[in-house]
């Protein structure tokens, strides 16, 4: 738990059955705060959050965050992670995707304000674009492509940063921005696009890997413990930010690949396929304001986060293989 928990009472998580969202909930919960998720399903999942719906204080309400929604009791904290953010998710999604990070934001922020509750929006590293500064920190603007097919997620997460600091500004409502890089673990999908999930599906069913462009493009990948521990310590701390919370420590596609390969014990081969219009060429986070405000940094490697992101893979494809079994 961060050096900055607060006990809070009631927290809404917007998003709350997508990967990120549904540990969170399970952090929250484990910390003895009550948690409402908030999801539509659009890209979330019912299996994220059902081993939750036992617990006395979990609740799940099933609600597109672009229309108004009640959720009762009002919260101390509002965490908003409702956004398809897999590029197979906002290509197939992208008026959902934009409806998310601008009547989705505003929703969620008069929620907050009404119960004065923190409010945390889960922005991304995507809004700087292909960027022309490396690393990354937060005083950099940026370089996106407006009409790209990108631009649904990018803009719609630069106009949420927008939206959420001209509410602070205007009516001091409590306000923080996180800024995600690549976060990966179990509860991924394995064909949500993205190189991880794509890698371990890929070398668990022996297929070959398939590496965009010549695979030297870099990534920043960071285990979803790791990216709960920042947020949480982001909403403690009262930091209105926006502040990076990503692994410093940079990967090619290519040595990921190899990684993968060799940690799932897998034969696979590599395949090069053609690299994506706007895929940024390099991603890494400057997190020097989350080590001097928040005092976090990432504490698990990525042999490490990899070996347990198989392992669930595994488990959940063994899982399958068994309920589809016949005569099971």
């Amino acid at each position: 738990m961060s050096t900055f928990a607060r006990n809070w009472q009631h927290a809404v998580v917007t998003g709350g059955a997508g990967f990120v969202g549904s540990h969170l909930c399970s952090a929250l919960l484990a910390a003895g705060t009550a948690v409402t998720c908030v999801d539509d399903f659009s890209t979330g999942r019912r299996e994220n959050v059902a081993p939750l719906l036992r617990h006395p204080g979990f609740t799940l309400l099933e609600a597109n965050v672009s229309e108004p929604f009640d959720v009762g009791r009002p919260p101390d904290l509002v965490l908003h992670f409702a956004s398809p953010a897999s590029p197979a998710d906002y290509l197939r999604l992208p008026l959902h995707t934009l409806d998310a990070g601008s009547l989705g934001t505003r929703h969620a922020l008069a929620m907050a304000h009404r119960a004065g509750a923190r409010f945390l929006l889960a922005s991304t590293s995507e809004v700087y674009g292909d960027p022309r500064q490396h690393p990354q920190n937060e005083r950099y603007w940026g370089n996106v492509n407006p009409v790209g097919p990108r631009s649904v997620y990018d803009e719609a997460k630069r106009f949420a940063e927008a939206l959420s600091t001209a509410q602070a500004e205007t009516y001091g409502t409590d306000v923080g921005i996180v800024r995600l890089f690549n976060t990966y673990g179990p509860r991924m999908r394995g064909h949500d696009g993205r190189a991880v999930p794509t890698f371990v599906r890929q070398a668990l069913a022996g297929e070959p890997l398939t590496v965009t462009g010549d695979g030297r493009q870099t990534r920043s990948l960071c285990y979803v413990d790791d990216t709960v521990r920042g947020v949480l310590a982001a909403a403690g701390h009262g930091l209105r930010g926006p502040v990076n919370i990503g692994n410093p420590v940079e990967v090619t596609m290519l040595e990921l690949a190899r990684l993968v390969i060799r940690l799932a014990g897998s034969r696979s081969e590599i395949r090069y396929i053609e690299r994506p219009t706007d895929d940024p060429a390099v991603r890494c986070p400057d997190i020097t304001l989350a080590r001097d405000k928040l005092q976090w940094e990432p504490r698990i490697t990525a042999e490490d986060g990899l070996r347990r992101t198989i392992e669930w893979f595994r488990a959940t494809a063994a899982e399958g293989a068994g309920a589809a079994a016949p005569g099971t």
